[in-house]
């Protein structure tokens, strides 16, 4: 009688086990499927906001301007090359389903808040120049250029808000890589010591 509670009792936890695996399994899949997709649509972005940006130019009886009169603008393709670059790379490595070692998950994470931060720099200093190309600023008497080159400054808008796009997307890869990365580690163990000094202090109050 004993060895068939033991018996059934062993079966159970074998098969709570194995659906414990199975769960796990899937949810590590999931988790694959999309770091990889976003990979790839931040790819895809990076690529767009790239090409509108170095395609834009205007000329007209005002003169003429393009993208590389710009400093940010400039900076801003750069970022967007590499972030294409990374992305493609990174997203063969995370589509793999080989297990993950600690340096690759540490490499990624690193990475990943790298050209999150240096994508949000690009933008913000994107944003700015277009602010005062929009606005002017009558301090400095710098009228508005925007009202001259409004194709340019459309086009330069475009490339802008895609780059943002592209920083919320990575905001998530980052959550992903993180997750990734320190739900390798335990939670620490509580000290035994501290929880007697613990027991005899409120045995004493």
């Amino acid at each position: 009688m004993d060895d068939k509670y033991s018996t059934n009792g062993g079966a159970a936890a074998a098969a709570a086990s194995s659906s414990a695996v199975v769960d796990e399994t899937l949810s590590s899949s999931g988790m694959r499927v999309a770091d990889t997709l976003l990979r790839l649509a931040s790819m895809g972005l990076c690529v767009a906001a790239l090409i509108v940006m170095l395609k834009n130019s205007q000329t007209d009886d005002y003169g003429s301007v393009a993208y590389s009169d710009l400093g940010a603008f400039k900076f801003l393709v750069h970022v967007n090359g590499i972030c294409a670059g990374y992305s493609f790379l990174s997203a063969v490595v995370a589509a793999m389903s080989r297990p993950s070692t600690m340096s690759k998950a540490w490499t990624l994470f690193f990475l990943d808040q790298l050209l999150t931060y240096i994508t949000l720099a690009a933008g913000t200093v994107s944003t700015e120049v277009l602010y005062l190309a929009y606005n002017g600023d009558t301090e400095i008497t710098w009228s508005a250029a925007c009202g001259s080159f409004g194709k340019f400054c459309s086009k330069a808008t475009a490339s802008v808000v895609i780059t943002f796009v592209v920083v919320a997307f990575y905001a998530f890869i980052s959550i992903l890589s993180s997750y990734k990365l320190f739900g390798r580690y335990s939670a620490p163990m509580p000290d035994p010591s501290k929880q007697l000094e613990i027991s005899a202090f409120s045995g004493r109050c």
